[in-house]
């Protein structure tokens, strides 16, 4: 039978764990979170991830998307600006979630909330712009986000970095479906160098 780290050995495993993860591994004291998340499934006997709180929502920055529209003519000019844009997920460990850590939180969410997470989205469309004489025309995006914070739990057959148990703070970004992104569009008087590029 395997016994896990309690009382005072459980509580400073947890302390070492949450505390700020060193710049680099430190076998002789706390694992990075990176260290451990690249364990999970890999040597554990357990490794889990508890949400904390709800989703996090979020509007993007806003980029352009697309191509600029110039216009040369001396009347105002209407176009349609075609562009495709996809916004992937993050994390606080900058590791991929194809990984086991990732499958277990996206179940973990899945569960946790009722739908599925998405890794990435991409949003295509045709966007109407108008552009005075002499103008540039430009379409933006901003993709809405939501934020998910929680911690892994991951429990070893023997003592790991001096415990049976850690924990490892986590973060993770991602499109938020169905929460509506933003299409804005600006313009701005052409510069000497793009009238004489473009007109």
């Amino acid at each position: 039978m395997r016994f896990l780290a309690t009382g005072a050995a459980a509580g400073l495993a947890a302390a070492l764990a949450l505390s700020p993860a060193p710049a680099s591994a430190d076998h002789g004291g706390a694992p990075t979170v990176r260290e451990l998340l690249e364990r999970c499934g890999k040597g554990t006997d357990v490794c889990e991830f508890h949400p904390s709180g709800s989703p996090e929502f979020f509007q993007n920055t806003s980029e352009p998307v697309g191509s600029p529209v110039y216009n040369c003519t001396d009347h105002e000019q209407v176009s349609m600006v075609e562009w495709s844009k996809t916004t992937g997920e993050s994390n606080s460990v900058d590791l991929s979630m194809t990984a086991t850590f990732g499958v277990v939180f996206k179940q973990s969410f899945a569960i946790s909330y009722g739908h599925e997470w998405s890794s990435s989205h991409t949003q295509t469309q045709r966007t109407q712009v108008t552009a005075q004489p002499g103008e540039v025309a430009r379409v933006y995006y901003g993709p809405r986000m939501q934020r998910v914070h929680g911690t892994y739990e991951l429990h070893f057959p023997d003592r790991q970095w001096g415990h049976y148990v850690w924990y490892a703070p986590f973060t993770a970004e991602g499109p938020a479906d169905g929460q509506g992104s933003t299409v804005t569009q600006s313009t701005r008087p052409m510069t000497d160098e793009e009238r004489a590029v473009y007109c």
